[in-house]
């Protein structure tokens, strides 16, 4: 049977059968875990002699989305309290009447599950919802200028250039534009003076620093536009699996949209690894531990001394008045994956 020329494309799919289903994205990968214990060590030496009284705070790890404590066991030579402080941070407290001017240790050793977190709203298959989480009652302290990161004139006027040369829109872009020029312009450089303590005219002003200033740009400029922004500090682990020592921190942000929730951002380490820099807006890696979270930080219970900057080290008072004769170590080792 003959047919007419314009039924042949239609006979030619008909007998090729129904069209193959369209390529779905991939799926996001697994989250990474990592299980771990850490051990953190303060050794006080040289008291001041006659010192009639010593207090000695250290930062104790809690759980939270991204991390799981499944155990703190502590070793001193005097009573403690374990209490929960500024912006939900766990602090160990320790007060001894007529310390020895010799001093002393205070062990804490922690068992941890670390998670990656990655924000589910950016990668390469995207939710389509932000992700359900319980809200930050601090959020509007995240909006707030810190100590040593104003919210003048001058900040804000960096932070909207950033933003217009970028033609950034929403707060996700302008969050992305503020990330892209910070990981650009700031070199991860610990010579000089000046750098670690997260003062964002030095950052601005040197182009170098830690981690500390790279994330006090990015947390101001964030801020000076609107849109929250967290700091939250703890201590790095080497991507390799052992065990081994600490030498000292490592700090983090996380911004706020109503669109995304919550998105990590690690700045520093994106400047320190180029090829994970769009890894790192959206993600935190499981290579870390955090002990607090916040800067200008009042203690619990509170100090006679200035706000903490931040809390990662062992803070102490003799008789109401800084005390920084205090030794430290911390270490680390890997250990079985729990499930948690």
């Amino acid at each position: 049977m003959l047919f007419p020329a314009l039924l042949w494309p239609l006979l030619l799919a008909f007998a090729a059968g129904p069209p193959a289903p369209a390529d779905k994205p991939a799926a996001p990968a697994p989250l990474r875990s990592r299980t771990f214990s850490f051990d953190y060590t303060a050794r006080l030496h040289d008291l001041p002699a006659g010192t009639k009284q010593l207090d000695l705070w250290l930062p104790v790890p809690h759980s939270d989305k991204s991390q799981h404590i499944a155990a703190v066991q502590v070793t001193a030579p005097y009573p403690y309290e374990i209490l929960t402080g500024q912006y939900g941070n766990k602090v160990l407290h320790l007060r001894v009447q007529n310390p020895p001017a010799a001093g002393f240790a205070v062990h804490m050793a922690v068992q941890a599950v670390r998670r990656e977190h990655r924000n589910p709203m950016l990668g390469a298959a995207p939710a389509k919802k932000a992700p359900k989480e319980a809200p930050d009652p601090n959020l509007q302290r995240w909006l707030q200028p810190d100590n040593l990161g104003p919210l003048d004139p001058k900040i804000r006027l960096w932070a909207q250039e950033v933003a217009a040369n970028a033609n950034a829109q929403t707060e996700l872009e302008k969050a992305q534009a503020i990330y892209n020029h910070v990981v650009s312009t700031v070199k991860y450089d610990k010579s000089g003076q000046g750098w670690g303590r997260g003062d964002i005219y030095y950052a601005c002003d040197a182009r170098q620093g830690n981690c500390t200033d790279f994330h006090a740009v990015f947390i101001g400029y964030c801020r000076a536009l609107g849109i929250p922004a967290r700091f939250s500090i703890g201590f790095p682990l080497p991507p390799e699996r052992g065990s081994g020592e600490v030498k000292g921190y490592h700090c983090w942000a996380e911004f706020f949209t109503k669109q995304t929730g919550w998105v990590p951002v690690d700045a520093s380490e994106a400047a320190k690894a180029p090829a994970r820099r769009a890894y790192f807006f959206g993600a935190h890696d499981e290579n870390r531990l955090e002990f607090s979270r916040g800067r200008d930080l009042t203690l619990t219970p509170q100090q006679q001394g200035a706000a903490l900057n931040y809390f990662i080290y062992p803070y102490a008072e003799a008789d109401g008045q800084p005390f920084t004769g205090i030794d430290k170590q911390f270490t680390y080792k890997d250990l079985p994956a729990t499930g948690k």
